[in-house]
């Protein structure tokens, strides 16, 4: 009894290690995003990232970072009102732990101009990495987005729609801060992270189906058992020429 309950209790200890790295990992890549290809090049299109980048724009004196530290401590609160700290659950650490890492990287290698000298190259990789990162978070059920989580609970607003609207109101803004030029860069990278987003959690967990028919199905579901350490469904079957009984695996 004693060794099933430490074999349990390493199994849990495992799990919950494999989904803090995960959530941490996602984190790191959307605070590289921002930092070395959002801010440097003035790409706010959306996002708490992207209203820090406009404010930390306006008022110099605070960098990014700072900003997302307030930005985040204020939704948070608003959180703790409209949702309570169990409803939270790991969206308070994801908020806090992103300002953390984004000021990290101002402080190791800060950086005010182009990496590449190249704004295509770099709204690629502004899109990229904070859409991967998101991903990941969102795939192991954690968030960032504190104002969805309140607009699902107490609106029927669709909450696409209504985030949609607050990226373009910033979008705009960027516009008019960093000129024409800067806002349709920030139009392509609004576009483009909602198509990565949802390419990158599609594609994390992808699994393929495959159907097999066959008059003689045991070698295969040995293979597949024994081989692939797979299991399979088995439906049996016939031809509707032939009259044939066969049997369908799905694996």
């Amino acid at each position: 009894m004693n060794s099933l309950k430490e074999a349990f209790s390493r199994k849990n200890m495992l799990k919950n290690l494999n989904f803090f790295g995960e959530l941490n990992l996602g984190l790191i890549l959307t605070a590289v995003g921002i930092v070395y290809f959002k801010n440097p090049n003035h790409f706010a299109f959306g996002g708490t990232s992207g209203l820090s980048i406009l404010l930390a724009d306006l008022f110099p004196k605070i960098n990014v970072g700072g900003f997302m530290w307030i930005i985040n401590l204020i939704l948070v609160v608003l959180g703790f009102v409209f949702l309570g700290i169990k409803t939270m659950g790991w969206t308070i650490y994801s908020s806090f732990a992103l300002s953390f890492f984004v000021s990290v990287c101002e402080w190791l290698y800060p950086v005010n101009v182009s990496m590449s000298g190249d704004a295509m190259l770099d709204l690629v990789f502004a899109v990229f990495l904070p859409a991967l990162g998101a991903a990941i978070v969102f795939d192991i059920g954690a968030s960032t987005d504190i104002v969805a989580l309140i607009l699902a609970k107490y609106t029927s607003m669709e909450i696409g729609k209504a985030l949609m609207v607050s990226d373009i109101l910033i979008v705009l803004a960027a516009a008019w801060r960093f000129g024409m030029g800067t806002g349709l860069y920030c139009i392509l990278g609004l576009i483009g992270k909602s198509f990565v987003v949802d390419g990158a959690i599609e594609n994390i967990r992808l699994r393929k189906v495959c159907t097999i028919v066959t008059s003689n199905p045991q070698p295969i579901l040995d293979f597949i058992i024994k081989e692939m350490n797979r299991s399979a469904t088995v439906e049996k079957a016939y031809g509707a020429y032939t009259h044939h009984e066969l049997s369908v695996l799905v694996t």
